[in-house]
């Protein structure tokens, strides 16, 4: 193994694995912390995706330092922490300390955050995040139900999370070149969010950051660090996204995200004739509705190519109103095990082709299928490919998508990638 990766959430671990793979790397996708090495055999990258964005910090740190020391343990010559390009973090989140941990772990007096992914909008300049042409602080991620971001100022929002000393490297030096950057990380300590604007950008840092034991970023980042294993004769040209097959079996859409972007996908969708059926927090909480309305739901609507829709995206407006009832974490969660429960109920009956947005959903998709390993298949929009399962078990294949990736058409046009 040559990189050994650590993402926050799945959705972020498929984007990262997809990045590697575009890029000539043989990447496999492993969820949850791995047991076992032998998951690993033959891969140049391996992409450990854990569900720790949101959960306390200190579980986060014990997590990622236990997927570490098998990754490394395994060979890995460097780590990547990734996170999600819109940097999900309160100031009480996880990005500082689990970056101070491994850091530690590996000795590495200096590292870089970077969530930059120019083609999906996402650039830093002058140490501030924006979404296309907003702050980030001015985007609908300040509204997320659990990460709001108020603050696009990147310096600034890491630094209350670390001890570590957080400075800035200037889109003056990253547009100079690799040699510039790598001289602006040379001596440094502790942590620097570095710019980047565009793909060049990215593969300059990428360059720059050839002799770091730990990088940390967004999946865009990856961009540049396949070439630097091929400069030292350990990585051939060539590689790319796996062909994958799709099993026979039914098809479904399970999206918990609420993000804004979802938001237009599932109006989209539902345009487009896609019969769907939409989840109330309280109607859950309540025992109104149920796993069983959702199961009886799917297996009623399909026919003449109709894919089911099952969705609880909502404005921000409803989704405080909820939460002031139920509680931040558990107005999400409801949604969340319902839908879990639902999809291994569908797959237990046949269906084997999942279509699941949010982050914290398809982690719990996953843990629910019990699907372990994974291969990465095409790309359906920037960050977003199909997967299939690997190894025992029944066959199936997902798509897991970030809430905020994907056009507005991602839920209809998806599909016809599928052979």
């Amino acid at each position: 193994m040559l990189l050994g990766a650590i993402a926050d959430d799945l959705t972020g671990a498929t984007d990262l694995a997809l990045m590697l793979s575009r890029n000539g790397m043989r990447t496999v996708q492993v969820a949850g912390v791995p047991e076992s090495a032998g998951l690993f055999e033959g891969a140049d990258a391996v992409v450990v995706a854990l569900k720790s964005r949101t959960i306390p910090a200190g579980d986060a740190v014990a997590q990622s330092v236990a997927a570490a020391r098998t990754l490394l343990a395994a060979g890995a010559r460097q780590l990547f922490f990734k996170y999600c390009s819109t940097f999900d973090s309160t100031a009480q989140g996880n990005i500082g300390p689990v970056t101070e941990a491994l850091a530690a772990l590996v000795g590495a007096p200096f590292t870089i955050a970077c969530p930059a992914f120019p083609v999906n909008g996402r650039t830093v300049y002058r140490g501030h995040l924006f979404v296309g042409d907003m702050l980030l602080s001015d985007s609908p991620m300040k509204d997320h139900p659990l990460t709001p971001m108020r603050d696009a100022n990147l310096v600034r929002v890491l630094q209350a999370q670390t001890q570590l000393p957080v400075g800035l490297v200037a889109h003056d030096t990253v547009s100079a070149g690799a040699k510039a950057i790598a001289a602006a990380f040379e001596g440094s300590t502790g942590i620097a969010i570095v710019d980047a604007i565009r793909d060049d950008d990215l593969r300059a840092i990428g360059a720059a950051a050839r002799s770091l034991r730990l990088i940390t970023g967004g999946s865009g980042l990856a961009i540049g660090l396949p070439e630097n294993f091929r400069r030292d004769g350990l990585l051939a040209e060539g590689g790319g996204p796996a062909r994958i097959v799709a099993p026979a079996g039914g098809s479904v859409i399970l999206c918990g995200s609420c993000s804004a972007q979802t938001r237009r996908q599932v109006a989209h969708a539902i345009d487009a004739g896609a019969p769907a059926m939409r989840l109330d927090a309280m109607a859950l909480a309540e025992g109104r509705t149920g796993v069983d309305d959702i199961v009886g739901f799917v297996e009623g609507s399909r026919g003449e190519g109709a894919i089911p829709l099952v969705y609880s995206s909502a404005a921000p407006e409803e989704i405080a109103a909820v939460q002031a009832r139920l509680g931040r974490h558990e107005a999400g969660t409801i949604v969340e095990r319902a839908l879990a429960e639902a999809a291994r109920r569908l797959a237990e009956r046949g269906t084997t082709r999942f279509l699941i947005a949010g982050g914290e959903t398809s982690g719990a998709v996953v843990d629910a299928l019990g699907v372990e390993v994974f291969d990465i298949g095409p790309e359906i929009d920037p960050g977003v490919p199909w997967v299939a399962s690997r190894g025992e078990g029944r066959a199936l294949v997902m798509a897991l998508k970030s809430g905020n990736f994907g056009a507005d058409d991602f839920f209809t046009r998806a599909w016809g990638l599928l052979s």
